[in-house]
């Protein structure tokens, strides 16, 4: 096991290591796993980088996020200004059904809504709207909605689990009920804690995942 000052020096060169964090406005501290990152970023899109960054290093358990979000002068825009180019980029992204979407933007903050049938496509539509410039926050409100319902659906994404050389097969469980998925069991890192929830939202038909696997 690490300790606190290995886990730290581990997320400190993660963050240097990663293109788009500039890590000398940052700081780092570790106790029993969980990071502590705090600093100023200049982007929302910075600030997503860095606790990304942070959680995919082996040994974090958990990352509590005290960064302070500075936009430059030269990168403020107005509500309206975020909002209308906030649709335009989610109208130029043909990965996301057109006119499925609506923004709403508040101080900065842009609230998404609306209805998709796969999770990538709410995932997209977040990332596009993250590196607009001005935007402080988002908050993702996309419901999945598949629209047929495949049968089977645990036993699928067990069976995809256990092609991945990521996981033991004895220690994930998944149960589906209804397209609303449950994982339960142990992982080693948070990457592998990501990939089971990536591959759970990868089956048709699934409206919902809790993922309640823990990291050891």
């Amino acid at each position: 096991m690490l300790t606190d000052e290995q886990l730290q020096h581990r997320v400190v060169a993660g963050l240097n290591w990663a293109p788009d964090v500039t890590a000398a406005h940052l700081g780092v501290s570790a106790r029993d796993g969980i990071v502590t990152l705090t600093g100023q970023v200049g982007s929302y899109a910075e600030k997503h980088a860095v606790e990304s960054a942070a959680r995919h290093v082996h040994g974090v358990a958990g990352v509590a996020e005290n960064i302070e979000l500075l936009l430059p002068f030269d990168r403020q825009r107005t509500d309206g200004e975020i909002a209308a180019a906030a649709v335009n980029c989610l109208a130029w992204d043909v990965s996301i059904p057109r006119d499925a979407l609506t923004v709403v933007v508040e101080h900065g903050q842009v609230t998404i809504t609306g209805d998709v049938e796969w999770r990538y496509e709410r995932d997209d539509a977040e990332q596009d709207v993250r590196r607009l410039m001005g935007v402080t926050g988002i908050v993702n409100r996309i419901e999945v909605k598949p629209a047929t319902t495949a049968e089977r659906i645990g036993d699928d994404i067990t069976h995809a689990l256990h092609r991945s050389y990521f996981f033991d097969p004895k220690t994930i469980t998944v149960t589906a009920v209804d397209g609303r998925v449950v994982l339960t069991g142990t992982v080693k890192s948070w990457n592998d804690w990501e990939v089971a929830a990536a591959t759970a939202w990868g089956a048709p038909g699934v409206r919902a995942v809790d993922n309640l696997i823990t990291i050891i």
